[in-house]
């Protein structure tokens, strides 16, 4: 699972942007300096063999090697996206035929599975090591190198959509002649479907040394494509319970498949059965909390933690941004953790030349670049770029934008004084609980204003706080999520 996590290092382009090539380097000397690291469960015991990113930011593929055994990975990415975009990236309503599998019958899967393997398999690095080859190349070269003894053993890995790409890797890769032949274990994490039941059959009859898929028993995505409507009777106690709005959601999707029915291959092996790990603050009846769960039982560092691995190191976080508004020119403080040395800071898409790095990696001060409108400000270095986050936001020219960040009591009865955080705020803004207009509104400052709940016909309900200062108004998150607990 650790090798699997590598593989999102640098997933996410600079937002300024950079070539192929300078985003393949920046991936590869991310993930050296994690496979350097003795204190993660991959002990400093790997090395970099060969890592191609397809184009489009696509996908991307590497292998591994242990410097002290007879053992190689595969590891698989997938598509960088986010859920929804994960469940709706793969074209599931065609299934195409699977001929790379060494199958002697014809096998099927989805063809956006089989998008994505082409182009892993035909991806060639532009950098070193092991330049201008491909996947299957790259491997054969190193297990012509490798010793004779023991037998080598290749293991195919990935998570997410990686994992989906690392089943259809695995029988690829057992149907080819190689130099010293290996043997092929797959143990994939979070995977969703590739095929339909011949694809399972077949992939069920090859020997592997192990074919075990490692799945969070409350991971969406692993239920796609086979049962994802079973999803719709989620979460346990103390929830989130899926809203209207939710189960549509997850209805349209489950419809892409036009009919076919998808199989999942291997061992199952299922973890948090008794749902212990979970986002706490992300238990409201409400669409935002439910997908945030969702996120949260999907992520990286969840699978680690359930596999009871070390985290790997995280990429740059930006919390907030001060000032959040002004001209080209002006000098901002981003906050934040993970910040290193070599961290570039962007504007929106502009990119910002000065900029000094704080020694404790939680502080950047940065020259506002030119650039128009409101942007958000991201940091990247060679383990990633910070998400886009509310807080980090910086308006050109102004004014400040609106955001709420925290609420204080997060629930309470109808008529109860909330202490409202965030930024922008401004003498004369209003506050709405829901779509109710908060009869009672107090400007403190800019980052604080209070307001008391109105009554609402369903006074047993979880509702945003919104705040609109003239024809600006908040976003919504879970962070402004107040519950009603009656009159």
């Amino acid at each position: 699972m650790t090798l699997a996590a590598f593989a999102a290092t640098g997933a996410t382009p600079r937002p300024s942007g950079e070539t192929l090539e300078q985003q393949t380097k920046r991936i590869i000397t991310g993930i050296n300096t994690q496979l350097n690291d003795p204190g993660l469960a991959t002990q400093g015991a790997w090395k970099l063999v060969w890592l191609a990113l397809s184009e489009a930011n696509a996908n991307m593929a590497y292998i591994a090697q242990n410097t002290g055994s007879n053992e190689f990975a595969v590891v698989a990415r997938g598509t960088d996206a986010d859920l929804t975009d994960i469940l709706e990236d793969l074209d599931v309503g065609t299934v195409v035929p699977f001929p790379e599998s060494g199958s002697p019958k014809p096998i099927y899967v989805s063809k956006g599975a089989m998008d994505a393997f082409k182009r892993v398999v035909n991806a060639r690095s532009v950098a070193s090591p092991s330049p201008n080859v491909t996947l299957a190349q790259a491997l054969a070269a190193a297990l012509k190198s490798a010793p004779s003894s023991p037998q080598p053993t290749v293991y195919l890995t990935g998570h997410s959509l990686g994992g989906c790409i690392a089943t259809m890797l695995a029988p690829y890769l057992q149907a080819q002649t190689w130099p010293k032949q290996p043997r092929f274990a797959v143990m994939t994490y979070a995977a969703p479907t590739a095929g339909v039941q011949s694809f399972v059959d077949y992939f069920n009859s090859v020997p592997w040394v192990i074919d075990e898929r490692q799945n969070n028993a409350y991971d969406l995505v692993p239920h796609a494509w086979a049962d994802l409507d079973t999803t719709t009777g989620w979460y346990p106690d103390p929830g989130p319970q899926a809203t209207e709005e939710v189960k549509l959601l997850i209805g349209a999707i489950s419809q892409r498949t036009k009919g076919n029915v998808y199989v999942q291959p291997g061992t199952l092996c299922l973890m948090n059965t008794g749902y212990n790990s979970l986002a706490k603050n992300l238990v409201n009846k409400t669409t935002q909390d439910f997908l945030g769960q969702v996120a949260f039982q999907h992520a990286n560092s969840t699978y680690l933690d359930l596999v009871q691995a070390p985290p790997v190191p995280s990429p740059p976080v930006v919390t907030d941004v001060t000032p959040t508004f002004g001209a080209a020119g002006a000098t901002v403080t981003i906050n934040g953790n993970s910040f290193s040395q070599d961290s570039m800071v962007d504007f929106g898409h502009f990119a910002c030349t000065k900029r000094d790095v704080d020694p404790s990696g939680r502080r950047i001060t940065a020259q506002v670049p030119n650039g128009t409108g409101v942007v958000h400000v991201r940091v990247t270095n060679t383990l990633g770029t910070s998400p886009a986050v509310a807080m980090g936001q910086f308006a050109y020219g102004g004014p400040a934008p609106v955001v709420v960040s925290a609420v204080s009591p997060t629930s309470g009865k109808v008529g109860t004084p909330v202490t409202i955080g965030g930024s922008g705020f401004a003498n004369g803004a209003t506050v709405h609980f829901k779509d109710k207009a908060s009869g009672s509104v107090r400007f403190i400052s800019t980052n604080q204003i209070t307001a008391t709940a109105p009554d609402q016909l369903d006074v047993h309900q979880t509702v945003n706080i919104t705040v609109t200062v003239g024809k600006a108004t908040s976003p919504t998150s879970p962070a402004d999520e107040f519950t009603y607990t009656g009159r």
